[in-house]
């Protein structure tokens, strides 16, 4: 049996977006931090035992709201483009400059990588943008359910970290640097991927890589099979698919 969440206060999804706005105001001075959640409670005019029931982990919480509000206005952004005369490689790199286009504020980013880069906070950092790299392929419609959908999430998740660090010092007109940037990061993702198929279609590393490739093809995405795991590995010899 999975260990359920506690459920949220009535409001609280109301009240964490009126503390997200109020805070954007101290984020550049003071960070993500108590002294930002405070500061939003009382502009907001929200009491802090209602803000502290909102974001139970104060100023982490809402730095992790504003992160999901960007990967929102992205996914929307995605669902309204046509992408149909488009190279896939085009598409993963619009999706990214998507996800940096959606923020408005830089020095937000700035400081939530910082408060993501303390040891106690990088396994939510490194959710996050995993979730970020998710929401980008699943937008884009991939239906991978094997050791694929890891390695295809893994890749982007360190492309789209790059790129993020990579813009933060950018200041080239409408970040040209950035785009450019990322179009190398990508074309570097696209020749691994060839180099993998050109693997899979030699008779020699094939046979080689048979045994690595028989417990692989046994890797299956979340939620094929139990909702509550990362994912789950099939009985060997057994040809679930």
């Amino acid at each position: 049996m999975t260990e359920q969440e506690p459920p949220k206060p009535q409001g609280s999804d109301e009240l964490l977006a009126k503390l997200l706005d109020a805070a954007m105001v101290h984020v550049a001075f003071d960070g993500w931090t108590e002294t930002t959640f405070r500061a939003a409670a009382q502009d907001a005019d929200i009491p802090l035992s209602d803000a502290r029931a909102a974001c139970p982990r104060g100023a982490l919480d809402l730095a992790v709201a504003y992160h999901e509000a960007g990967d929102a206005q992205m996914v929307q952004r995605l669902a309204e483009t046509n992408f149909d005369d488009m190279r896939y490689r085009d598409k993963v790199a619009a999706a990214v400059r998507f996800r940096l286009e959606a923020t408005e504020d830089k020095e937000a980013v700035r400081r939530g990588a910082t408060l993501f880069a303390l040891p106690m906070n990088a396994a939510e950092g490194s959710k996050l943008i995993w979730n970020t790299a998710d929401k980008i392929w699943t937008a884009l419609g991939d239906r991978s359910d094997d050791v694929n959908w890891y390695t295809k999430r893994a890749t982007l998740s360190g492309v789209y970290s790059s790129v993020v660090l990579f813009w933060l010092g950018d200041d080239s007109p409408d970040h040209h640097r950035t785009w450019e940037f990322l179009d190398r990061r990508i074309d570097d993702v696209m020749r691994i991927e060839k180099f993998k198929a050109q693997v899979r279609k030699s008779p020699i590393l094939s046979k080689l890589l048979a045994g690595p490739r028989a417990l692989t093809d046994k890797i299956r995405a979340p939620g094929a099979k139990r909702s509550d795991l990362p994912g789950y590995v099939a009985p060997l010899g057994n040809s679930d698919t």
